[in-house]
């Protein structure tokens, strides 16, 4: 208790402190000379996009006096796109508008005097650096990277060499985010990480969430938003944060798609994308397909334990291979229907199905040894195991949105819910290799189904120009159920027998009532979004082995704010802290005994606690006119009740009637707390529109306080980074190489392996851009990816060895059809004075697209 008032003082400090230097720099600016004398003056407009007509969030507009060119003062757009600079004296300005991705626009002759000093500018529309207008076809093309208030945004669109692959490809790029060989995906290099689709959750997550990334083809994926520091409008789960997968969609008039294929030598997919938009109505329908071909991965181990009661100590040695293969296939259709300007309804429905299956066979070793050194037995067998597992889930949503005659103020009502319905099943044997028999073998069929129910209902009032309130309620229904059921091989029979003393059921409900409250303000120079949020979660657990588990209701209070401040030059620093929770899930509390690897078995632990997380972050971002952009974010995450993967080894072991002899067990367990300080560092640049380079390094010092094994805390430092080159040889013709790199990472018991990956791609277009071949390599000149790791106990040691096979080569062609339709129509309140490019070419009509 006494470190978390600690804690808050430290935060309330850093909070108090940032905001007066906030205001001592704006103080400073205006006592130097930089920024004129406050005066009445005010000057607001609206920034969108020259086609699409959306707002741009978080543009720059700088404001330069005319009479020497002088950037006195500046600000960013809101989410809607508007912008207000005040305390204006009278006189002659123009505005310069960035936006990363499109061309810089300006805005002159506006002229403040003591009787209107009051200047809206209007909309400015900014056109895409990439954009070409024909009789029929629009195509524009955003930055890579956005950086807004609240989120980092990564374009997926525009990422080549990720277009043949999935989702977890793509996420390998994505500032502050980490995922390791086998697809395991960490945020500031923390593991719980809320994953949703289109900002909405889904029980297609509730299972193995690196499984259900590479289900995800890349091709239909627009963008990926990053949340590390979720504000009070946002479920507090997820210590980690935040990730939103945006899938495709348009929002321009007419009929369009694209299809794409990709042929590799391990990964294979397809997709089609239809979309339909006619006056107050839009329909997005997509259906795709993937398949990762067999390959085998080689394994090898070795296990030297230590036996106190007796002195005797034994080594295992493993070495064997598994062949995995995965199929998948999904589907789905959404639309988008405004009957009036106030009212919008958004619905859809997903399917997606999931097989994986792993067959191998494993040589195994084990001797033992009295003290001295004298071997007393060596045991060599085989253990053969197949392991199958199926998802079908099935997500449908329905929103409501009223927009009232005050702008900005608005009603949105959401439903979503989701049914996923799972299988697994193993089998394993182990024999003798002289003579030939088998001794020993299970097998365990597992069916399940996980149902959640979100209904949500936010409010947002804007009092003024510098207040906005919102508020809103939530309801969050969780039931799983699941069905294990364990058979043991008689030997002498070759029959399989209902076990049930190693048999299990549960039944897991948790509902989860939130309500909030945020408002975001002005503060004289800097923009403030404070919030707090209040979870009140019941869970309901039995097991049919383990009875029904205790956990009593709680209550949790997350609060969050964001401290934002733009500079000149394009420059903007944000402070940030959010509260963050964990609940353990069904498969975390559930004492059911796995047990198909009858020398490494797992269970679950039923008296987990929720782990949090404190966050506290300060970014800083800047933008320069030569196409040069810098992020870097600096960051504290303290866990504590840390949920951490646990291994204890016992000499012999009892699971229902059935003793095993020389087992690690592993669990999951409140070790402790946990403290991380970390930097990560986004750098892009464009050399003469030609070359693009960009980089990601991210930097960890971690520290972890053991309370289970009291004085084995442990700290260490760990890395990654990438590099990013891109080479525009034509307009049509563009080669791309990535390269990644993760250091060796220290947890509770020992050390996650490093590893490295590269890639390499090009791409060329054809037909005026609406066919492209992509060929992709990755590490083309290594079969595996090698992962050595090492697990230390009180009375063993572990090393692994896996050989991963990641080389690949693949072949992806894609196709964009459709008509797009344009209505020439006057522009209300048009101004000469906004420069705006010019149009490759007119319209039928001689007209421009609007």
């Amino acid at each position: 208790m006494a470190s978390v008032i600690h804690l808050s003082k430290t935060l309330l400090f850093i909070f108090l402190f940032s905001i007066s230097v906030l205001l001592n720099a704006q103080r400073g600016n205006r006592e130097g000379g930089g920024t004129p004398a406050m005066g009445p003056g005010k000057i607001t407009g609206r920034i969108t996009d020259s086609i699409t007509r959306q707002p741009l969030e978080y543009a720059s507009v700088s404001l330069v006096r005319k009479q020497n060119d002088k950037v006195i003062d500046g600000t960013t757009t809101d989410e809607n796109g508007f912008f207000k600079i005040v305390n204006l004296q009278e006189g002659s300005y123009k505005l310069l508008v960035y936006f990363i991705g499109y061309k810089t626009a300006t805005k002159t002759d506006i002229i403040i005097t003591e009787i209107d000093h009051d200047v809206n500018v209007g909309e400015i529309k900014l056109t895409s650096l990439q954009v070409k207008l024909k009789e029929i076809e629009v195509s524009t093309e955003k930055a890579l990277i956005e950086n807004k208030i609240d989120k980092l945004v990564y374009n997926a669109e525009n990422d080549i060499t990720s277009q043949g692959g999935v989702a977890t490809d793509i996420l390998k790029k994505v500032p502050m985010v980490g995922v390791d060989a086998d697809g395991n995906v960490e945020l500031q290099g923390n593991p719980n990480v809320r994953f949703l689709i289109n900002g909405k959750p889904s029980s297609v997550f509730g299972n193995n969430i690196a499984d259900v990334l590479q289900t995800i083809l890349a091709g239909q994926i627009q963008s990926i938003e990053v949340i590390t520091s979720p504000g009070a409008k946002y479920d507090a789960e997820g210590t980690g944060g935040i990730i939103n997968i945006i899938l495709k969609k348009t929002e321009i008039k007419g009929i369009n798609g694209n299809v794409s294929l990709t042929g590799g030598t391990r990964l294979q997919n397809g997709s089609f994308n239809l979309a339909a938009r006619k006056g107050k109505i839009g329909i997005n329908m997509f259906i795709s397909g993937n398949a990762q071909l067999s390959a085998s991965t080689l394994n090898s181990m070795k296990r030297t334990t230590f036996d106190t009661a007796t002195g005797n100590s034994s080594i295992l040695y493993q070495n064997g291979s598994s062949d995995f293969t995965r199929t998948g296939y999904q589907g789905g259709m959404s639309f988008d229907w405004s009957p009036t300007e106030s009212n919008n309804f958004i619905g859809g429905f997903t399917y997606n199905n999931r097989t994986n299956t792993n067959k191998g066979t494993t040589n195994r070793q084990s001797v033992l040894q009295d003290g001295s050194g004298t071997i007393l037995s060596d045991v060599i067998n085989e253990v053969i195991a197949d392991n199958i597992s199926n998802n079908n889930s099935y997500d449908w949503n329905l929103n409501y949105k009223r927009k009232f005659k005050k702008e900005g103020q608005e009603l949105d009502l959401q439903y979503n819910s989701s049914v996923s319905e799972n299988y697994s099943f193993y089998l394993q044997k182990q024999k003798y290799i002289t003579p030939d028999s088998v001794f020993s073998g299970s097998q365990g069929k597992n069916p399940g189904s996980d149902m959640q129910t979100n209904i949500s209902l936010n409010y947002t009032h804007p009092v003024s120009e510098k207040l906005v309130f919102e508020g809103g309620l939530k309801i969050v229904l969780l039931n799983i159920n699941s069905d294990s059921k364990i058979f043991l091989l008689d030997p002498a029979t070759g029959d399989y027998s209902l076990s049930d003393a190693q048999s299990n059921s549960v039944d897991y409900s948790r509902n989860v009532y939130a309500g909030y409250l945020s408002s975001t303000f002005k503060l004289k120079f800097i923009d403030v979004k404070l919030g707090v949020r209040n979870e009140y979660t019941e869970t309901n657990v039995s097991f049919s082995n383990g009875g029904k588990a205790n956990i009593e209701p709680y209550n949790t209070v997350v609060p969050a704010c964001i401290v934002s401040r733009s500079f000149k030059k394009n420059q903007t620093f944000k402070l940030s802290y959010s509260y963050r929770i964990q609940r353990p899930d069904y498969r975390d509390l559930n004492p059911f005994v796995n047990a198909s690897d009858p020398k490494n078995v797992s269970t679950g632990n039923s008296n987990l606690k929720p782990e949090t997380t404190d966050i506290v972050e300060l970014g800083y971002s800047r933008f320069f006119e030569k196409g040069i952009n810098l992020n870097v974010n600096v960051f504290y995450r303290g866990r504590r009740d840390d949920i951490q993967g646990y291994t204890r080894f016992y000499p012999s072991y009892q699971i229902g009637d059935s003793t095993y002899y020389n087992v690690a067990v592993s669990t999951r367990e409140n070790i402790g707390a946990e403290d991380n300080f970390g930097m990560n560092i986004f750098l892009s640049a464009s050399i003469k529109r030609k070359f693009t380079l960009r980089s990601n390094i991210s930097l960890f010092q971690r520290y972890i306080y053991n309370n289970i094994d009291p004085g084995s805390n442990i700290s260490g430092f760990n890395y990654r980074a990438n590099l990013n080159l891109s080479y525009q040889v034509t307009s049509t013709f563009i080669i791309e190489v990535f390269g990644n790199f993760n250091s060796p990472r220290l947890n509770v018991q020992g050390m996650q392996p490093a590893f490295s990956t590269y890639n390499f791609a090009l791409r060329k277009q054809f037909f005026n851009k609406k066919m492209s071949i992509a060929f992709m390599a990755t590490n083309p000149f290594d079969k595996y990816v090698n992962q050595k790791s090492e697990t230390k106990g009180v009375n063993f040691e572990t090393t692994t060895l896996r050989q991963l096979p990641y080389r690949s080569f693949g072949l992806n062609l894609t196709w964009k059809f459709g008509k797009l339709e344009f209505s020439r129509r006057k522009r209300d309140n048009e101004d000469v004075n906004l420069t705006e490019p010019p149009m490759q070419e007119k319209d039928k009509e001689g007209g421009r697209g609007n």
